[in-house]
């Protein structure tokens, strides 16, 4: 049987500092929850993550975004963005112009059909979500949030003590 990382920390414990242990059950958590919805995706919608995530980002601006804002807001690379926008052109999930004030810049939004469709996908996602976290008590959710913040908090400082 193959052990995944987190289990051979857990075996071997004095291998492993608690740090490190934390670490791999986040991975492996975050490992585990997006391959499933990854899975549920494809097989409910034929529709990728990144292809999700870029018209959840645009389903919150009426009005669309730049495509380099939406890169930042998808934290990848413009060239990654490029692809997934001119499939979604091409499918008629998106509509692009260009900037009248600077020809480099083009904006994107959802069309009417992108908009309605990734709604229905949305209201899935969600489903899915609440079924995958549904071992968890509200107060076990609230307790979960507020160590991850901490986390979040902790690891925002070490970047940034790093980088100063």
């Amino acid at each position: 049987m193959i052990l995944d990382s987190e289990t051979k920390a857990v075996e071997l414990p004095d291998d492993h500092g608690t740090e490190l242990r934390l670490w791999l059950r986040l991975l492996t958590c975050t490992t585990l929850i997006e391959g499933e919805v990854r899975s549920r995706l494809r097989e409910k919608f034929d529709v990728t993550l990144p292809r999700f995530d870029l018209m959840a980002q645009l389903d919150k601006v009426s009005d669309g975004m730049t495509l380099s804002d939406l890169s930042k807001r998808m934290m990848v690379s413009n060239g990654n963005v490029t692809g997934l926008v001119e499939r979604l052109v091409e499918s008629g999930h998106l509509d692009r112009r260009t900037s009248e004030t600077d020809r480099r810049v083009q904006f994107i939004r959802l069309t009417k059909l992108g908009r309605a469709e990734f709604r229905k996908m949305a209201a899935e996602h969600e489903k899915w979500i609440a079924d995958i976290f549904g071992d968890l008590s509200p107060k076990d959710i609230r307790e979960l949030m507020r160590l991850l913040a901490k986390a979040k908090g902790s690891a925002q400082r070490s970047a940034k003590a790093r980088s100063a």
